[in-house]
């Protein structure tokens, strides 16, 4: 009878203990998204250029009408290793986040079972307090199984804490993915664009060698026809040479900007030759840009929304902290069988009712004399919480001046294009003034010298102005964090990775597409996920 209402009693206390360690309070502020400067418009609202309305396709890149770029992209999306790491760090956070969900429970969680031979000293304590006249036994056997389990009680929070740490946490995780692939999308386009650049001003340099060369020809022409110097022959050998001399350092930048690009499409220096021979000519964009609102940078930039999640992160740890401020109090119970073959014992006596054993209890701890301590790892890590917040606010502002930085670049290229069109144009008619006025003999060959390398600086200048417009405008999408939406509802790592590595592990639902999504920042931080015990 003593016996079952000590167990009803430690039962009671069982449930009471849990149902307050699910209600209890938390200690440690909860997070609230710092104040932030944000612009309501963006300086060139005005221009009729820039449009304020939301994007509707998620893939910037299609605004140029380029299928290899739509390709390529594509490519480096499935076979980025950069991309792949940022996945994999989503997994870690997810499972270190199911590991802060299973410090909830009884955190010490014990099966023993043993069969042991013990030989005591003759001159042991036992020996020595033996019976008079009775021999103890030195030699014996005894066996044990059993369970024990000690469970410290969340009254502070501390352990909801963390786990509101791990999930934010994992909000960062996945939002530093998200901005890998906003890079990635970014890079690879401007890789592209720098490529079809040079493929530009290689051609560009390739047709001024031939009329440099035809100008060659008209010198030395009328050098054997004795109306004009060897130096008009000369000057022309020099530029031609220098012209000439363009195409190969054009041909090295080219190879290089390729083996950029095979580096970000996952794969070693290759000839993109067939890759890239579908088009031709700089990727033209267009001449407006969808950009919204200030604001939506809150939400759509991935490393703005990662400042703010580890922030959150952060502030949860500052309660973590906190907790050790007060006594925890945990329940410590076991429960097994025990026997010896001691005297009339045997050990086959250890599942009797008699050989059962048992403890069970609260304990009560309280670092009373680390308060100091204690108290200067919640400043320290309140003061990272506060560095945290600034990071954030500062990660706000940049994120506007990179919009602004890119959207002007892109409107003022595009208005230096045009003088440098109409003056690349002019400089084509002087070249071909200046060549017929030579062969009349009206003109000296300085003339065509210098409206040929004109022509020449005025076409490349256009070309680069032109890829200039291009990565400006990928600039701009960059800023805006445009791009990291075509992974929804996808893996964040490739289906053969996840086939190696459930074959290696067992990952439980871990690795399914849908196992954690970001959730909109300002709300509060929550992500479900069941452990896999």
């Amino acid at each position: 009878m003593g016996m079952k209402s000590h167990c009803g009693g430690l039962c009671r206390l069982f449930l009471i203990l849990v149902l307050f360690n699910v209600g209890c309070t938390k200690v440690g502020p909860d997070y609230l998204r710092p104040p932030v400067q944000v612009s309501k418009d963006w300086q060139d609202a005005g221009d009729k250029r820039v449009k304020e309305v939301p994007r509707e396709s998620k893939e910037w890149w299609e605004v140029f009408n380029d299928p290899t770029l739509n390709r390529l992209i594509g490519t480096a999306y499935s076979g980025n290793l950069s991309l792949q790491t940022a996945g994999t760090r989503v997994l870690q956070a997810r499972a270190q986040l199911g590991i802060a969900i299973g410090s909830q429970f009884p955190q010490s969680q014990q099966m023993t079972g043993l069969v042991q031979y013990n030989r005591l000293s003759d001159r042991s304590a036992s020996a020595a307090s033996a019976l008079s006249g009775v021999a103890p036994e030195l030699n014996y056997f005894q066996s044990q199984i059993g369970l024990q389990a000690s469970w410290e009680i969340d009254f502070w929070g501390k352990f909801r804490r963390a786990i509101e740490s791990s999930d934010a946490s994992l909000l960062a995780a996945i939002a530093d993915y998200d901005n890998t692939l906003v890079t990635l999308t970014a890079d690879v386009a401007n890789a592209y664009v720098q490529i079809r650049t040079i493929q530009e001003r290689a051609r560009i340099a390739t047709e001024n060698v031939k009329i440099q060369l035809e100008s060659l020809q008209i010198a030395d022409t009328r050098f054997r026809g004795g109306t004009t110097s060897q130096r008009d022959v000369e000057q022309a050998k020099t530029v031609l040479a220098s012209t000439e001399a363009t195409i190969p350092q054009l041909g090295k930048q080219l190879r290089q900007a390729e083996n950029g690009l095979c580096l970000l499409l996952g794969m070693p220096p290759s000839d993109l030759s067939e890759t890239l021979a579908d088009a031709s000519g700089i990727p033209t964009p267009p001449p407006e840009v969808v950009v919204g609102i200030p604001t939506d940078l809150l939400s759509r930039r991935p490393d703005v929304r990662s400042a703010e999640a580890l922030a959150a992160a952060q502030c949860a740890q500052i309660g973590v902290a906190k907790a050790d401020l007060f006594p925890s109090l945990s329940l410590f119970g076991s429960f097994g069988f025990l026997s010896t073959d001691l005297y009339s014992f045997t050990l086959g006596d250890m599942f009797r009712g008699g050989s059962r054993m048992a403890t069970f209890g609260p304990t009560l701890q309280w670092n009373v004399l680390n308060y100091g301590q204690i108290t200067n790892n919640v400043r320290l890590q309140d003061a990272k919480f506060q560095q945290m917040l600034i990071s954030y606010q500062n990660t706000v502002l940049t994120a506007q001046r990179e919009v602004e930085d890119s959207l002007i670049a892109f409107l003022r290229d595009q208005e230096q294009a045009k003088f440098l069109t109409e003056s690349a144009d002019a400089a084509a008619r002087s070249v071909n003034l200046a060549v017929l006025q030579y062969r009349e003999g009206i003109a000296d060959f300085t003339t065509v010298l210098t409206a040929q390398q004109a022509l020449l600086q005025q076409q490349d200048n256009l070309a680069s102005t032109l890829g200039d417009i291009s990565l400006s405008l990928v600039g701009v999408y960059r800023a805006l964090g445009g791009g990291w939406e075509i992974r929804e509802g996808k893996d964040f790592i490739p289906a053969p990775t996840r086939k190696i590595m459930t074959e290696r592990t067992n990952w439980g639902h871990l690795l399914e597409p849908g196992a954690a999504e970001p959730v909109e920042p300002g709300t509060p931080l929550g992500i479900i996920l069941t452990p896999d015990w």
